[in-house]
């Protein structure tokens, strides 16, 4: 006779972590309206936020620097270049693109 296996938890479709690139891109606001509000708001709040996500000065968190430095720690192509004129057309987007990079990273494990 034989068992029959009984199956309790179906695997699950993940999607592999994006190391190498943004995990959302420039303009993707609508994909966490907490972050896009606050950036909208209380620009120097989301910027205190990310700084200190990344244990750095708050007075940086909403500078090219700061955006360059996260950009280089995870191996995301680009340049400074791209980095200043992201700042410099769009702050609130880029800023906010970087907020919602670190909440994906951590809720990935793969945030240091």
């Amino acid at each position: 006779m034989a068992s029959q296996q009984v199956i309790t938890v179906q695997p699950q479709f993940m999607t592999a972590p994006r190391v190498g690139e943004w995990q959302s891109g420039l303009m993707d606001c609508c994909s966490d309206c907490g972050v896009c509000i606050c950036g909208a708001f209380c620009f120097p709040c989301l910027g205190c936020q990310v700084a200190g996500d990344m244990n750095e000065c708050c007075l940086c968190g909403s500078s090219v620097a700061m955006r360059t430095l996260y950009r280089t720690r995870y191996n995301i192509p680009g340049s400074i270049l791209s980095d200043w004129i992201s700042f410099m057309f769009c702050p609130m987007c880029a800023l906010c693109q970087l907020k919602r990079d670190i909440n994906r990273r951590k809720e990935m494990g793969i945030f240091w």
